[in-house]
């Protein structure tokens, strides 16, 4: 209960302070950005809605929503497992572009339409191939003088029969391959996917920082600095999906000499871990890309009065004393404003 509370306040907190920040700032709406924002949304919804249930689950041995949770829990798990995949791949065409020719690269112009297509394939694809969870599912109550165990309810992989004839043949189809295309799709391709890419853009990289003039090898160390972020990001999916593969081969193949106890143990760390990636993911991002860390911070500060009223007396002076630095043009960056006139002035931020 300790560690869900722990992971349920810094979820909430993490990827609620990643989507205000691309959000609400101008410099931070690019497309790298309002991936990871889409990654933030999902993780926030798989910490605010399944987390409390499946512990209410666990506590009380019932479902809070009965059937419906049943069916959707599994649903969103594996949904944003899929964005998750997608989204870490979309980043590293993404920064493969970038490394391919930084200048042109931010010097195009990613309109909102372009934006949103791209997410909505991301959610399309996601939503469609984790379909087949909700006709696996189905509630059952357990008979304690069969079970030998405390009456309550299971949400077990069980295809109901009264479906349609073509439906059920799909959903038995499914729930024979689900095991492989589980571990191939949401665990082998991000990370083979990856590491190629990351690979090959670090190669891009060097060669880009080797020919570059004075000028933009700031711009070039910002790009092998969000390079190393998405490497990261899929270093710590990769870690915590790893139990949910264990526990579905364990479930397909060895299932008759493990217990149950350990069975639903297994499945529990693998949900646990699911929670505890999209409550690190956050952390780390801002960890790791100082532009996120800086406008989280700033958003801190300007919760102050005093920090609003003396910023407002800074930024009501004339623009042309101001000038942006080249993390303007990263795609984690906020706008850095220096002040040469101003320059006793301070803030709290």
């Amino acid at each position: 209960m300790c560690l869900s509370v722990v992971i349920f306040g810094i979820g909430i907190m993490g990827n609620m302070a990643v989507m205000c920040i691309v959000c609400h700032n101008y410099y931070m709406r690019s497309i790298s950005n309002s991936l990871l924002a889409n990654l933030a949304f999902w993780d926030f919804l798989i910490v605010f809605f399944c987390l409390p249930l499946v512990i209410f689950q666990e506590l009380t041995k019932k479902w809070l929503l009965e059937d419906f949770s049943c069916k959707i829990i599994p649903y969103i798990e594996v949904a944003s497992l899929g964005v998750t995949t997608f989204t870490l791949c979309a980043l590293c065409i993404d920064r493969f572009r970038a490394a391919t020719n930084v200048q042109m690269y931010y010097e195009m112009i990613e309109n909102c339409t372009s934006t949103t297509a791209k997410l909505a394939v991301i959610w399309v694809g996601a939503l469609l191939l984790a379909l087949p969870e909700v006709v696996l599912r189905q509630l059952t109550k357990e008979d304690p003088e069969y079970s030998g165990s405390p009456p309550g309810e299971r949400c077990v992989v069980k295809i109901s029969t009264a479906l349609p004839d073509t439906i059920y043949v799909l959903a038995l189809t499914y729930d024979g391959a689900r095991l492989w295309w589980y571990f191939g799709c949401y665990f082998c391709l991000p990370t083979l996917f990856t590491i190629t890419c990351s690979l090959v853009t670090a190669r891009k990289i060097r060669r880009a920082e080797k020919a570059c003039t004075r000028g933009n090898k700031r711009q070039i160390q910002l790009e092998s600095q969000m390079n190393c972020t998405v490497v990261a990001l899929t270093i710590l999916y990769g870690f915590c999906i790893i139990p949910e593969n264990i526990c579905n081969i364990v479930t397909a193949y060895m299932s008759t000499g493990v217990s149950r106890q350990t069975m639903d143990l297994l499945h529990l760390i693998s949900q646990f871990l699911l929670f505890f990636k999209s409550c690190v993911t956050p952390v780390l991002l801002f960890c790791l890309c100082k532009p996120f860390s800086r406008a989280f911070m700033e958003c801190c500060c300007c919760c102050c009065d005093e920090c609003i009223q003396k910023s407002s007396t800074v930024t009501s002076d004339d623009n042309d004393n101001e000038y942006t630095t080249e993390l303007e043009l990263s795609p984690f960056s906020t706008i850095r404003r220096e002040m040469s006139t101003f320059a006793s002035v301070g803030t709290h931020c």
